[in-house]
């Protein structure tokens, strides 16, 4: 079963092949934050951001998970990556 970003019951992304390669497009997306956990004892965990929600989700009239999967595995090769030193030059 493919998976898919929503919001509310909107379905915001293409499908992907499973709920990780869903995860992977919304971290890329900046949609992902960590929260601690009441106790503050366990590691951050990640969430979505704005009552984002990924479930499973049909496929649209030829629409092919795996080739979305592959689509996004290749845009985000291609996007120029920030080192960490310019990750933290932008956030000052």
């Amino acid at each position: 079963m493919p998976y898919a970003l929503f919001s509310n019951e909107a379905k915001l992304s293409k499908a992907y092949p499973t709920e990780a390669d869903v995860w992977q497009l919304a971290r890329r997306s900046g949609l992902v934050v960590d929260v601690m956990s009441e106790s503050g004892k366990i590691a951050p965990r990640p969430v979505l951001d704005n009552d984002y929600e990924i479930r499973p989700c049909h496929c649209e009239t030829n629409e092919d998970p795996a080739r979305n999967k592959a689509d996004a595995e290749r845009e985000a090769r291609l996007e120029p990556e920030l080192s960490e030193t310019e990750t933290r030059d932008e956030a000052a």
